[in-house]
């Protein structure tokens, strides 16, 4: 008889449970993801690190599948134009089989050693411009140019010549060379969060 109570009471908590609005998960990527090769309508698969809990009871336990698609990839440009990666995440499938459609948005995103972010607005995540590291890299080859030219001509204005050079190289090295790419590697942790409660019926 007790058992049966306990059943009863389960059955109408998780009946009336919502994830509430305002809800944070931490999803982990179970495959990797970048603009280099991403195509819009690409299956993206995430487990959730982090367990969602309501009213003292977890309503989405840690391990659930979820299932997501990218709705827009956009490589880095060779002169300009930042990668943008956009995914929908789309359902929450619990451990024991039982899915639901969720719609929560990106917060924030490991950032993998480089300067790429979720987008606050748009909601996606975005590579930071690179222009502080063309500069730099302009620069190293026009140093190594200078040197070389100042070695074989034994004078400043070969040196400079060579840095001129050098510069030149830099250049088109800089303009040849894509940016850097969104990549969402396997094991990658993303935030997201519920704008509006969803019901676990």
């Amino acid at each position: 008889m007790r058992s049966g109570i306990a059943i009863l009471c389960f059955c109408v908590v998780a009946g009336a449970a919502e994830i509430p609005a305002g809800a944070h998960v931490a999803l982990q990527l179970v495959n990797t993801v970048d603009t280099r090769t991403a195509q819009v309508g690409d299956y993206v698969y995430l487990h959730t690190a982090s367990p969602i809990a309501s009213g003292g009871h977890i309503l989405v336990p840690v391990g659930s599948y979820v299932q997501a698609t990218v709705s827009r990839a956009r490589r880095s440009g060779r002169v300009s134009g930042r990668a943008e990666l956009a995914i929908r995440i789309e359902t929450l499938t619990f451990p024991d089989g039982k899915e639901i459609r969720i719609n929560p948005h990106l917060s924030s995103v490991d950032s993998a050693g480089s300067t790429q972010k979720v987008d606050a607005q748009e909601g996606d995540v975005k590579q930071g411009p690179g222009h502080d590291a063309d500069a730099e890299r302009v620069a190293t080859i026009a140093g190594t140019g200078a040197a070389i030219g100042g070695m074989a001509e034994g004078s400043w204005s070969a040196a400079g010549i060579g840095g001129a050079a050098g510069a030149g190289v830099g250049m088109a090295v800089v303009l040849l060379t894509r940016g850097k790419e969104v990549e969402l590697r396997q094991g990658t942790t993303v935030d997201v969060v519920f704008d509006r409660a969803v019901p676990i019926e």
